[in-house]
């Protein structure tokens, strides 16, 4: 799955064009390095967010199309905040 939906499907960020728009401006980063909105997520993947001056951190425990609003934040472990 593209990083950007992953991270609309997790609602770490609320619509998919935000999400693409924070991969083009290169506040996100995947195990290290930089990703675009393109990059494959893949289960144990580690991806960083900055949201001005907060950071978020997480664990991609699983990679499903559709979840249920309520089982969005199993599909993530968060690691630092």
């Amino acid at each position: 799955m593209r990083l950007d939906k992953y991270l609309k499907v997790t609602r770490i960020i609320k619509r998919r064009t935000v999400a693409n728009d924070a991969c083009d401006t290169e506040h996100v980063e995947v195990n290290g390095r930089r990703a675009k909105a393109s990059y494959d997520v893949k289960e144990n993947d580690v991806v960083r967010i900055t949201f001005g001056e907060k950071t978020l951190t997480f664990r991609v425990l699983a990679v499903k199309e559709h979840v249920p609003k309520g089982d969005a934040s199993s599909l993530y472990e968060i690691i630092d905040e």
